[in-house]
């Protein structure tokens, strides 16, 4: 007779739920580890991606800043003496207004792309006569056939070509200022002979190149601005929004209409040519336009990124459920294994969102993970039809986190009303199960 070998006694921890669920719980932590190292990975790519972004800028046009015009007057000091030494008047406009044109491309440097622009601006308005009263200048001070009319752009390089200025009526070609007393770190210069009465009315078109913003500097008692653009999701700059925005299908447009009150600089002056490039100053006088991605690919990544341990902790709990309901343990280590899929899919994710974009990364990356662990659980469970039911609980999942990264605005609302539903799911199918006899 063959002695039957006894069979060993269940340990205490064998079998129990508590234990199990608290090594889920540590598994589920330890999966933190790696989720923060793919954090890292998508950081350095975006850095990656603004470095390349400095270097177009650097190489095609940075962002402008169109700047002026001023009018610049010399004046004699002391008029009676024979070596009197020069001073300048600084006046600005009384009306400017502003049209640009602007149309965008995308630049593409490897698997980045950075968004530059070409732009039309027309730049037209007037000055007034200097009040030499309140300078306490007398007519006879002023050297009205040496006036200069300057203005800049942030970028000079961005200058497509040369641009004509209208002083008057009367054409003149522009040149770069130089010395101590300009206004603006980088300006171009008309010379011309001022008319010591009347109004100065003046125009000029500027067709530039730049990247990512377009900005415009506050400088006149009013000040116009209409920005027509082909972008189709502008953020707008600085302290003053458009008074109208609107997008269409084809673009998009803004107007500001601005008045001297909230203007940071004074309407004329004397001798100071600091006035216009106080960096705190010019700060609270420009507004403008960025072109900004409505989310871009490594943002869109990031927020999904975000919402890994959630993912990981529904999936684990369905799959625990599962395992309750069927009676069919599954072993600690292919927690493991599942939740090294989950990880290693945002890595896929971040690759493919790189070559072919966020959406066809999300279908590729989630219909392969999804398949994986479906069959994977399907060889556990040795059930295809448990397997088909967790591989529809996935993908209720993927596409729940999908439709919240499409979502900006109204993203926490319909997160926070989908967490509800998955909550009530898993209390409804948790009620069948007898804890006790576990």
């Amino acid at each position: 007779m063959i002695d039957q070998i006894p069979q060993q006694p269940k340990k205490w921890y064998q079998g129990s739920i508590l234990v199990k669920l608290t090594v889920i719980t540590l598994i589920i932590l330890a999966l933190l580890v790696p989720s923060s190292w793919i954090q890292g990975l998508i950081d350095e790519r975006q850095e990656s991606q603004s470095k390349i972004g400095t270097q177009v800028s650097d190489s095609w046009s940075g962002s402008q800043l169109i700047q002026g015009p001023v009018l610049m007057i010399p004046y004699h000091k002391q008029p009676m003496a024979a070596n009197s030494t020069v001073g300048y008047i600084y006046l600005l406009p009384d009306d400017v207004h502003i049209k640009a044109n602007l149309k965008t491309q995308l630049f593409k440097q490897g698997v980045f792309d950075v968004t530059v622009y070409t732009s039309k601006v027309g730049v037209q308005g007037n000055f007034a006569q200097p009040n030499l009263v309140k300078l306490g200048i007398a007519p006879g001070q002023v050297m009205y056939d040496k006036a200069r009319l300057l203005f800049s752009i942030s970028d000079i390089k961005g200058l497509l070509n040369n641009p004509s200025v209208k002083i008057q009526g009367q054409n003149y070609t522009p040149e770069p200022a130089s010395g101590d007393i300009n206004p603006f770190e980088q300006s171009l210069q008309v010379n011309f002979a001022l008319p010591a009465t009347g109004i100065i009315a003046f125009n000029y078109d500027l067709d530039l190149k730049g990247s990512n913003d377009i900005n415009f500097l506050h400088i006149g008692k009013t000040t116009d601005v209409q920005f027509i653009s082909d972008w189709k999701t502008p953020r707008y700059n600085g302290r003053y929004l458009p008074d109208t925005r609107d997008t269409t299908a084809d673009g998009s447009g803004a107007k500001w209409h601005m008045l001297y009150y909230n203007r940071p600089f004074p309407q004329q002056w004397l001798n100071d040519n600091t006035i216009l490039s106080n960096s705190k100053a010019i700060a609270e006088a420009t507004f403008g336009v960025r072109l900004q991605q409505p989310v871009d690919e490594y943002r869109k990544v990031t927020r999904t990124n975000k919402y890994a341990t959630l993912i990981i902790l529904l999936t684990f709990v369905s799959l625990f459920l599962t395992e309750l309901i069927r009676r069919q343990p599954i072993h600690l280590f292919n927690y493991t294994l599942i939740g090294a899929a989950m990880i290693v899919y945002y890595t896929l994710l971040l690759s493919f969102a790189e070559q072919v974009g966020y959406n066809y990364a999300y279908l590729i990356s989630s219909t392969a993970t999804i398949a994986l662990i479906s069959f994977f659980t399907a060889s556990l469970l040795h059930n295809k039809a448990a397997a088909a039911l967790f591989a529809f609980i996935l993908t209720i999942f993927y596409g729940f986190i999908f439709i919240i990264i499409q979502l900006e605005e109204y993203s926490l609302l319909v997160g926070g009303i989908a967490l509800f539903i998955i909550v009530a799911a898993l209390m409804y199918f948790s009620r069948k199960i007898n804890w006790d006899s576990h």
